[in-house]
């Protein structure tokens, strides 16, 4: 591939700088030796997208109004769109080029409209049936992510959930407020629309074993998740009135009567600790408190879910670390904390320091811990034959594992513990798996089919390899011509007052009206991707850009242009390359 010509190596190009309208490169007569061409590029907010999903290409299209045919492209990709359209964090608006210019497009909320849009229409329709079978264990955001893909590529599939209700995390670790049950069953019953199987109660070691499945199945997708709660070590940690926050959201999310007092602690200053806080909150807790050795900074939380467990009256305390806790009668009454002085060594690596004689005792009347999760340490026994690395299943960069035929990913397989990093783990090991299948070598087509260069693919390149060409490149702010953008603001949320959320878990923040969802589709910046705007039509001297039915045909014809490059200068998204012309 030709590596765009850059202006501001005189080397490559002697006739710089290049001035619209200078009359070296208007020269009538002259014949080109720089020839334009479209090429679309990748978008940084599709390189940074752990799923895949093709954002420019929804935000063309709901700005357009073609809600039907975003809906579809979203759901190509992503099966789990009305999720993370709630519970991602949402990586792709932290690289958006348009942060550069005035505010980062909220993708976040189009993504939400655009999956509810189009939630409960018609299924990705699956191709022929091959024959082969695959079962799945887990049935969170990565096994459902791969069963539903491995179902559309034409395989028959069944996912063993060890809950009675299907959803893993999704369901059982995320309070409603912020992801309601009926978006996560919506988007399951749409994935058993695919003709994906799902048997609940089911869970591998017990009621299955690896060897069962490894004789009844062509192939396996091991994603079972993190389960069990990391504990602190600290004596009294299993006294009466202290739990788990994984325990504690559990509960919650399965209708359980949860009371912790009026008085709750919760310790750790992560997204599962926020979530605890806020729920404890609205089960009737007076005074909520977190104590976590990060900084305000530091802290791994999403800040919007901090600022608004603030804004709630929950009482955060930085930088103390528990020592022991307090207990009366067997039950807990307090904790005992040191204060933090540096949580992260100078390498980065987590080792955190501590002053000793600072202290600073919390009184309470229920305790939650929330300071991760890990593997069950029975699995290891439950899938013998299997290499772990730690506490991880040890995999190659398709998710094989040391067993033939079988795979995983989630949690299981990696450090990055997120909805969408899972969801992504699932479509890369859904490809393998079909590769497996068919005899393919799966490592050289995940390399085809990547996006940008984090690791997301394409399941649209996949399954449709004919689709126009993307270059690997991915377009910066500095590629933009941003004179022809005007400033406008971002769409605002829409949230519950404080003082509604606590009154119980309603979701706390609305989706936005279609209007709305356009408008901000349309601040867009479409980097690197041709959306049609006409400047290149309407700036070439010699009328060689090509039109069909009144729509930029995205070709030019080679008989008339010169290549002065003036289509490419007054690109406003870098959507046009100029190289030199070989002979």
């Amino acid at each position: 591939m030709k590596a765009p010509i850059s202006f501001e190596k005189e080397a490559q190009m002697p006739l710089i700088p290049l001035s619209v309208g200078d009359i070296r490169w208007n020269r009538t007569g002259s014949w080109r030796y720089m020839r334009p061409r479209y090429e679309d590029k990748t978008p940084p907010c599709n390189a940074a997208c752990p799923v895949g999903v093709d954002i420019v290409g929804m935000m063309n299209l709901v700005a357009r109004g073609e809600l039907e045919r975003a809906s579809r492209l979203l759901r190509q990709e992503n099966p789990l769109a009305g999720v993370c359209g709630r519970a991602c964090f949402h990586p792709c608006e932290s690289r958006c080029n348009r942060r550069e210019f005035d505010e980062a497009v909220a993708i976040n909320l189009v993504e939400r409209f655009v999956a509810d849009y189009g939630m409960g229409g018609p299924a990705v329709k699956p191709k022929r049936k091959t024959g082969k079978k695959v079962a799945v264990v887990g049935s969170g955001p990565a096994g459902l992510s791969c069963a539903y893909f491995l179902a559309v590529m034409g395989h028959e599939v069944v996912i063993y959930e060890a809950l009675p209700v299907p959803g893993g995390i999704l369901r059982v670790g995320i309070p409603s407020y912020r992801l309601p049950k009926d978006v996560v069953e919506r988007e399951i019953k749409a994935i058993e629309g695919v003709g994906v199987k799902i048997e609940t109660n089911c869970r591998v070691g017990e009621d299955i074993t690896l060897e069962d499945l490894r004789e009844r199945y062509d192939a396996l997708f091991l994603s079972p998740g993190v389960h069990k709660a990391k504990d602190l070590g600290l004596a009294g940690e299993d006294s009466e009135g202290v739990l788990s926050a994984l325990e504690f959201l559990k509960r919650v999310n399965m209708g359980e009567e949860v009371s912790l007092g009026e008085r709750v602690l919760v310790i750790g200053g992560g997204n599962a600790a926020i979530d605890a806080a806020r729920s404890a909150l609205r089960l009737g807790a007076k005074e909520v408190r977190m104590v976590c050795l990060e900084s305000r900074d530091e802290m791994p939380a999403f800040r919007e879910e901090v600022e608004e467990a603030e804004e709630e009256g929950i009482l955060i305390e930085n930088g103390w670390g528990p020592r022991r806790f307090l207990t009366r009668r067997g039950r807990v009454s307090g904790v005992e904390f040191v204060r933090c002085l540096s949580v992260f060594d100078a390498e980065g690596r987590f080792s955190p320091s501590f002053d000793e004689r600072k202290k600073h005792r919390v009184e309470t009347e229920g305790v939650i811990v929330a300071i991760g999760e890990e593997a069950d340490p029975s699995l290891k026994e439950v899938m013998r034959g299997i290499s772990w690395q730690g506490d991880a299943i040890s995999v190659s960069p398709t998710g094989a594992t040391s067993l033939e035929g079988v795979f995983a990913g989630g949690d299981i397989a990696s450090p990055l513990h997120n909805i969408a990093q899972a969801i992504g783990s699932g479509k890369r090991g859904a490809v393998a798996i079909d590769c497996y299948l068919r005899g393919e070598e799966a490592r050289e087509v995940l390399k085809r089919i990547r996006v940008g260069g984090d690791g997301a693919v394409s399941m649209i390149k996949y399954l449709h390899p004919e689709e126009r060409e993307r270059s690997p490149y991915v377009v910066t702010f500095s590629d933009l011509n941003p004179q022809y953008f005007e400033y406008a603001e971002r769409v605002r949320k829409i949230k519950l007052l404080p003082f509604e959320r606590k009154e119980g878990f309603e979701e706390v923040v609305f989706g936005i009206a279609e209007e709305m969802a356009m408008r901000e589709a349309g601040r867009c910046f479409s980097c690197g991707v041709c959306n049609e705007c006409g400047n290149c039509y309407l700036f070439c001297p010699d009328i060689s850009v090509l039109r069909d039915k009144g729509r930029i045909a995205r070709k030019i014809d080679y008989d008339y242009c010169k290549g002065c490059g003036i289509c490419f200068v007054e690109c406003p998204r870098y959507a046009l390359t100029l190289e030199v012309e070989e002979r």
